[in-house]
């Protein structure tokens, strides 16, 4: 058994980061139980499809509204008890929503006002969670640990909590909610147990924010705007973020309707689709290791955004269903690499007083670009036709990797020359 513990995590990686690994693999499974019995509790409450799509609107508005916000508060106060008084609320809401279900008070309008102050809590518990890796583990190590909570989060999350809550809810509808608060309590008690052992050498700790002037969280989020602006790989990565997620969520939002009337699939078929893209996660969950030491962070980058390129032409060309859900399988390969890369680039190469805030601008960016995307790809469909919005998130993220392409080499490396510029400074006479 400790030989497995070894290499699913390596000693090196030290034990506050098992502690961090396991609660996220605990949060994980959780949500993965809400993401099939969300919806499915929605559904039993109402017919309007209105309300069962505000319902999820309102799991991401809280990021566009509240997602700065949490990460100037992750910067200025101790991130772990952050993590831990969010999922705190987190527990709170799923309780009280489990207690309506049970005592037959339940109505649509207290399930969406549970998913809005859930996803507020998610906000904050997400945003700072980002953080505490960076913290915890060296940077040459940060990818190994980036690469550990992506499986995590493939495995449980996407294939194994939906079945899960699929199951409990058709036992009870509030089971899913009670399991997913055990998962939450789990994931805080686990968090807290970071602070009683020490991190590794040469990580940077979870030693509180150095005092400093008081200010206003606004003028925090005004510096850590300025901070990514004035940081070209950052930025370039930011810009690149926003803009795939908007191309992708153009082509996605109209999948299901693609697949049945343009493919002419069954919901069967559909569920391959979704299917598909979690095995090919599993696939690029195998070969991230042998990816990360073969070949340069530059060159995988541009690989994965490349893939996505080409996937959006080829559905947009495919008139077969099983092509289909081999293209499916490969987008979820590279999509789970290029995660991993991305988010282990951006935390080698962000101070740790501002991996709150970039983090926030991220998600923002993210989850923005999702509803903008969404909103796009149904006007599209609707005005062009079903395989309108996979041209279009083609066209739009072949030019933008076109225009990105060169600086990505200074984005896969920008902690190295933040160093040679440290270096050449402190060489400099004073």
């Amino acid at each position: 058994m400790s030989a497995l513990v070894e290499v699913v995590v390596p000693a090196r990686l030290g034990r506050p980061f098992r502690w961090l690994l396991a609660s996220s693999w605990a949060g994980n499974l959780g949500d993965g139980i809400a993401l099939a019995a969300g919806p499915l509790l929605v559904a039993s409450q109402t017919d309007s499809a209105f309300l069962v799509a505000l319902a999820a609107l309102l799991q991401r508005l809280p990021w566009l509204v509240f997602g700065l916000w949490a990460g100037a508060l992750a910067d200025r106060l101790d991130r772990r008890r952050v993590v831990m008084v969010a999922n705190a609320a987190r527990a709170l809401v799923v309780a009280a929503l489990a207690a309506t279900i049970v005592t037959g008070r339940v109505d649509v309008g207290v399930v969406l006002a549970a998913m809005l102050l859930h996803g507020v809590a998610e906000v904050f518990a997400d945003t700072t969670t980002s953080t505490l890796l960076p913290a915890l583990v060296r940077k040459q190590d940060l990818g190994v640990g980036n690469h550990r909570v992506q499986t995590g989060q493939l495995t449980v999350n996407q294939l194994a909590g939906p079945p899960l809550g699929a199951f409990l809810f058709a036992a009870g509808a509030a089971w899913p909610f009670v399991a997913q608060l055990v998962c939450i309590a789990l994931a805080l008690v686990l968090v807290a147990r970071i602070a009683a052992t020490p991190a590794p050498d040469g990580a940077p700790g979870l030693a509180r924010p150095a005092a400093q002037e008081r200010t206003h969280v606004r003028r925090d989020i005004a510096e850590g705007l300025r901070w990514i602006a004035g940081h070209a790989a950052v930025r370039t990565l930011a810009v690149v973020i926003l803009v795939f997620n908007v191309t992708w969520a153009a082509a996605w939002s109209v999948l299901v309707l693609w697949s049945r009337d343009h493919l002419g699939m069954s919901e069967v078929g559909y569920g391959l689709l979704t299917t598909a893209s979690a095995v090919g996660g599993i696939v690029g969950t195998a070969l991230y290791g042998r990816i990360e030491r073969r070949f340069s962070l530059a060159t995988v980058m541009r690989t994965c955004l490349l893939l996505e390129v080409v996937t959006h032409l080829a559905l947009a060309l495919t008139t077969a269903g099983w092509l289909a859900i081999v293209i499916m399988a490969e987008f979820g390969a590279y999509v789970f690499v290029w995660t991993t890369v991305s988010n282990t680039v951006r935390q080698r190469a962000v101070p740790q007083r501002f991996q709150g805030r970039v983090s926030a601008v991220y998600l923002v960016c993210l989850f923005g670009g999702l509803v903008v995307g969404q909103a796009l790809g149904g006007v599209i469909a609707e005005r062009w036709g079903l395989t309108a919005p996979f041209w279009f998130a083609f066209v739009g993220a072949g030019v933008t990797l076109a225009l990105v392409w060169r600086q990505l080499v200074h984005v896969a490396h920008a902690d190295a020359d933040d160093d040679l510029h440290r270096e050449a400074g402190d060489a400099l006479p004073r």
